[in-house]
Formats: structure tokens, sequence, C-alpha cells
């Protein structure tokens, strides 16, 4: 197929095609993007399925980490200068768990403990991941749907040059320095999605793969819902071979894969009908084997998140 480059102008049409749309995401910029759809789109018309794979106890409490960067995202809670975390956090409760000794290197913030308490009594009395979210986005405000990609343990493992890590080790405590060489997804086998994923799947006009990491945010969710029958559109996380946050470009490097738009769009090549990518990156959009939209990815603001989530829509629309 040969590859068709859409340039987008820097201000959005004024009429925005309205899809209903299940948007895939994980970490900071997939919270972003789907923040941007919710902005545009009414609650019936979108649900966000949540990387779960990142989940893990610390503390003895059970925290998701890519769910309540979403959550917290959707509902305006989230700190704006770390994109994660609440904002106008305080931090009393780990600085005594670190004077008396305690592990201190996941950074939980006050408001975020309260979070992963109730979270943690609620799943010991036997409710599901996903009526946990429900109840807490209802709390927070958030009236488009929230699902995290399963209600059953998938923990990302990471193969590296210093043994297999868990994910949140890799991630935060060994701050990415080992270096890559593959994942592993203990517990997918016999993962289903969550309650309300696959009806959302069925009812959905298309898919929007958000700029998250494809090997830990994205990968997970795919290996969980399996088999796609919808449009799939990625929006790459990946500009000018960096990575905005996260280490997408590192371990793409250390797998042995030149970091880019290009790269991310061979990622999901079995799955994609549009590839959305950035300005900079228009040179790519010829090598791509789908049709490509070439526009200013970068999210940097409110505004920024409802442009470029115009911008996905009415790339839909035009296929």
């Amino acid at each position: 197929m040969t590859s068709t480059k859409i340039t987008d102008t820097t201000h959005p049409p004024s009429s925005t095609v309205h899809r209903r749309i299940v948007a895939l995401a994980g970490g900071v910029g997939g919270a972003k993007l789907a923040h941007g759809l919710a902005q545009i789109l009414p609650p019936e018309d979108l649900t966000v399925i949540v990387n779960t794979g990142d989940d893990f106890e610390h503390l003895g409490l059970y925290i998701c980490p890519d769910l309540d960067t979403v959550c917290y995202t959707l509902a305006g809670l989230a700190n704006p200068e770390t994109g994660w975390g609440r904002v106008n956090e305080t931090w009393n409760t780990i600085a005594n768990i670190e004077k008396l000794g305690g592990p201190n290197w996941f950074r939980l913030g006050d408001q975020d403990f309260g979070t992963h308490i109730e979270r943690t009594r609620r799943l010991k009395e036997g409710q599901t991941l996903t009526q946990v979210t429900k109840d807490f986005c209802a709390a927070w405000g958030i009236k488009h749907t929230v699902l995290p990609m399963t209600d059953s343990p998938v923990r990302t493992m990471v193969d590296t040059d210093e043994g297999e890590l868990a994910f949140q080790e890799y991630f935060v405590h060994r701050q990415c320095k080992p270096r890559v060489k593959g994942f592993r997804f203990d517990g997918v086998e016999v993962a289903g999605p969550a309650i309300g994923a696959r009806e959302a799947l069925e009812s959905a006009d298309a898919i929007v793969i958000c700029p998250s990491n494809p090997w830990v945010s994205v990968d997970p969710i795919l290996r969980v819902i399996q088999k796609i029958n919808k449009p799939v559109i990625a929006v790459s996380p990946i500009i000018g071979g960096k990575t905005v946050k996260g280490p997408a470009a590192k371990m793409y490097e250390e797998l042995g894969i030149e970091p880019s738009a290009l790269a991310v769009a061979k990622h999901y090549r079995t799955l994609l009908s549009g590839f959305v990518l950035d300005t900079v990156d228009a040179h790519l959009s010829e090598e791509i084997n789908t049709k490509t939209l070439v526009t200013d990815t970068l999210m940097n603001n409110l505004t920024d998140r409802a442009r470029l989530a115009t911008d996905v829509l009415n790339f839909i629309g035009s296929m």
C-alpha cells in the first residue's frame, strides 16, 4: 500500500468528526491524549483502557501507576510539572517512613497514599479493579469510562543485562539504567479483558493507540484484548528519535532498533489503519506502509491536547 500523507494546519478544523472511540493508554503521554479526547467527545463516546502491567504491591498497598496517572489527568488533579502524582501534594507520610528506615525509592505523596489505601481495602474485600476504578472516577468527577485492561494480575517483567527485573524495580528504583534485552508479561496468558472492555471495543468506530511506550504500556493491553476488528490509529510517542518522557527510545536502541516514528509504525504494522507522526518526522511518512497524518504531536498544555485529539478524530473521519 502506498503511504498517504495528510499534513495538518496549525489550527484544527472548526467541525470535528465525532466517533465512538476506545483509547489505549499508559503513562503521561497516553494520559494527555486521553484527556484531549475527553475534552471533545461526550462521555458515551469515549472509553479509555489503561495498562495495568505496571501495577505492583509496595508498602502493603496495591499501586496502579498508569491507571492513576490517567485518572488524575482526566480529573484535573495531576501534577502539571511531572505529569504524574497529584497537584499540591505533600510528603509527610513518605518522609516519616524514610525516617523510620522504610523504603523511599517509590515516592508517594500523602493524597496519593489515600488512593492506594482505599483501593487496597476494597480489593481485599473482593471488589474488582474495574469496580474500584469506576467508583474512584465518580468521586473525582470523571464522566468518561476508564477501565483497567484486566481485573487479573499481569506483571511486566524486564529482561536486562543484570537479570530479570519487575517493571517498577527497573523503571523507578534502577532508573532504567540496566540494558534491556526483552520483556515478559507474567500472567497475561490467563488474563481476560476487564468487565466492559470487550463491549467497548465491539461498539467502537475506531481504536486510538495513544502516544505511550509500545513495549511496556501498549503491548500488555494488546496481549490481553488480543483481537481487534476495528480501524486502529496509533500516535507516535517518538519525536525526532526521542521520547518526551520515559525510556521507549532507550529500549529501542538497546534492542537493536533505531528509535523513530517509523520504528513505532513497524511495531504496530499488523494492526494499523492509520498512523500519526510529528511534523519533524514528516520525511518518514513515505516509508510508513499505511495512511499517515503529519501534525504537531507535542502536547505542552491543555490546548495542545485538544488540538491533537481534534486532528486524530478528523483523520479518522477522513478515512
